[in-house]
């Protein structure tokens, strides 16, 4: 990766730095996401956090994404400038450091596809290891791609003459990290501003409650706490109350479910009124 920055910089291949970059902005995530691990894992008993430190990880792969999505538009000002003011190519240096860029993926990716091999045959209960490892290595598969493509470039560029071919090269280096970037804000954003579980999902814990006796929700809130989490807040009402543990058993089904909060009002008309019903009406 530091090479082929520097060498992009120095022989004037934005193919070149575009491959660095892809693979820098690869590296960031990884360390963003250590750092997010270790930093939910020294807090996950702190008090402070009332949900837990579920979305600490999701913090910061919304912060990647961002920081991806500036490269990526760095990349493509820088490019436009070169297509318009082309600088000099010193082509055998910059062809032989992303060759050797290439090989690097190349090994790497064999390491890994035998670490998920060995993983995948003695660990079965790691199924978390299992997906971390499948991600790093198509992240490598996917750098390997963008040294291909920028060795393609290089050549193309030495002896065809098709120079411009080189900053496009970063253009498509480019499109494929605000791909990546534009995936991350999709999956942590609504994380982050509480979106609520599938409409599905929400009217099957619905039905849940209200098939027992003759209970009736008058409001249900649901949101993420956690990449795999959620939350819920639940106002029922009924002629026959039950402890509040009966109708959190209702849900012991519900398995992503990882907080619950019911409040439980004793309905004193014939038939229940709902009270937001009530309200409506009154209106």
């Amino acid at each position: 990766m530091v090479a082929e920055i520097i060498a992009g910089s120095v022989y004037g291949s934005m193919a070149l730095l575009a491959d660095g970059w892809h693979m820098g902005t690869h590296v960031a995530a990884f360390f963003i996401t250590i750092y997010a691990y270790r930093y939910a894992k020294k807090y996950e008993n702190n008090p402070a956090f009332t949900f837990g430190t579920g979305k600490v990880t999701v913090l910061g792969g919304f912060s990647s994404a961002v920081a991806l999505a500036v490269v990526a538009l760095v990349m493509v000002v820088e490019s436009l400038e070169r297509i318009m003011n082309p600088e000099t190519i010193h082509f055998n240096q910059a062809i032989a450091v992303a060759g050797i860029g290439l090989l690097v993926n190349i090994i790497s990716a064999f390491m890994l596809r035998d670490e998920r091999g060995h993983s995948h045959h003695h660990d079965h209960d790691h199924h978390h290891h299992d997906h971390n490892l499948r991600a790093a290595y198509m992240h490598v598969l996917a750098d390997a791609m963008t040294s291909l493509l920028a060795i393609f470039a290089l050549l193309a560029g030495k002896y065809i003459g098709w120079n411009w071919l080189d900053p496009v090269m970063g253009i498509v280096g480019a499109a494929v990290i605000t791909r990546w970037s534009y995936g991350l804000l999709k999956e942590t954003g609504p994380i982050l501003l509480d979106a609520s579980i599938e409409e599905e999902y929400q009217q099957a814990i619905k039905a849940a409650i209200e098939k027992d006796s003759d209970n009736r929700i008058s409001d249900i809130h649901v949101w993420k706490v956690g990449a795999n989490h959620y939350a819920a807040i639940i106002s029922l009402v009924t002629h026959f109350p039950n402890t509040i543990e009966h109708y959190k058993s209702l849900l012991s089904d519900f398995n992503r479910l990882s907080h619950v909060t019911i409040e439980v009002q004793e309905c004193k008309d014939k038939p229940c009124v709902i009270p937001e019903q009530s309200a409506r009406e009154n209106q």
